[in-house]
């Protein structure tokens, strides 16, 4: 691993406490809004606050540090746009956990939010964050953030959350599921659209809200497409190989329902390289950015793959 003017894995583990201890506060606000039915909001925050290194709103807040000199008003909005991204991720596990997708009892050491509550219960609370996410985010727009800036972060966001990206690759997940191996080249795109997508995301909205360069918004969404790859591979890894009282649910659940992975396809030892290679051209994407920012997120592209959780 390259690790060249990379923050060190205690600078990325500070940050993302910081960080999510900021996000925490801004949707413990955002979920205060009246009009939910208060069972409905119970299930919405049970899933949402279950705990979490809230990655996906990280990168989005570092990402739009990156380009511009630090502007408490932009940041402040960039925030609440962050904390969207976050809506959009748990709904998805919520409904990915159903007993009709991956069916899993347990996330992040507690019963799945079907099983703390019911399927119905589960499901409208994932279509609650989802929905709710998109009013999160057109609400970012104000006199620090252009509206027009937030349009073009809203509509990628959808594409990104939709059925080219997120649902999508969940869809060709569920229909590899239980077959014949694929080939590495459609395990690799089905991964770029289910878990890829909604990290390359936060780094492309980063960019976006910040006003960013074309130069520098691509190097983010390069390094988020490198870096969507790296942790996905590493979470397959982790369900062969990792400790399930660290993950917080049951090892081995890839094997089981015989999904297709890397380890089921290649082997640890040759994953855990592919992984390893896609942390580095992450880092290789942010050549030329400088930066506090962007040394965090070459330190997180390390920090994702050796992760033991």
């Amino acid at each position: 691993m390259n690790t060249e003017r990379a923050a060190s894995a205690e600078d990325v583990e500070k940050t993302l406490r910081i960080e999510a201890g900021r996000v925490d506060e801004r949707l413990n606000a955002c979920l205060r809004a009246g009009g939910c039915p208060p069972g409905l909001l119970e299930a919405m925050r049970y899933s949402l606050f279950a705990g979490g290194k809230r990655i996906r709103p990280v990168l989005c807040v570092l990402s739009a540090r990156v380009p511009v000199r630090p502007d408490p008003d932009l940041a402040d909005a960039v925030l609440t746009f962050a904390c969207a991204l976050e809506c959009i991720h748990t709904y998805s596990l919520i409904h990915d956990d159903l007993p009709a997708m991956d069916d899993d009892d347990f996330r992040r050491g507690r019963p799945s939010c079907h099983k703390q509550f019911d399927e119905a219960t589960a499901i409208l609370a994932g279509d609650a964050l989802l929905t709710d996410a998109f009013a999160l985010a057109a609400g970012s727009a104000g006199p620090a953030l252009p509206a027009g800036r937030v349009l073009r972060a809203v509509a990628a966001t959808a594409k990104a959350a939709g059925s080219a990206g997120m649902v999508g690759g969940q869809f060709l997940d569920m229909l590899y599921t239980g077959g014949t191996d694929q080939s590495l080249e459609a395990l690799a795109a089905m991964q770029a659209m289910k878990t890829g997508a909604m990290l390359r995301l936060p780094c492309e909205v980063g960019a976006v809200l910040a006003g960013a360069s074309p130069e520098t918004a691509g190097a983010l969404a390069r390094y988020g497409v490198a870096l969507g790859a790296a942790f996905q591979i590493t979470d397959d890894i982790l369900d062969v190989a990792g400790d399930a009282a660290l993950l917080g649910k049951p090892v081995g659940s890839d094997s089981a329902a015989r999904k297709c992975t890397y380890p089921s396809l290649l082997g640890l030892k040759k994953s855990r390289e592919i992984a390893e290679q896609h942390a580095d051209r992450a880092v290789a994407a942010l050549n030329g950015l400088e930066g506090e920012s962007a040394a965090l997120l070459r330190g997180l592209a390390a920090y994702v793959v050796n992760r033991v959780f």
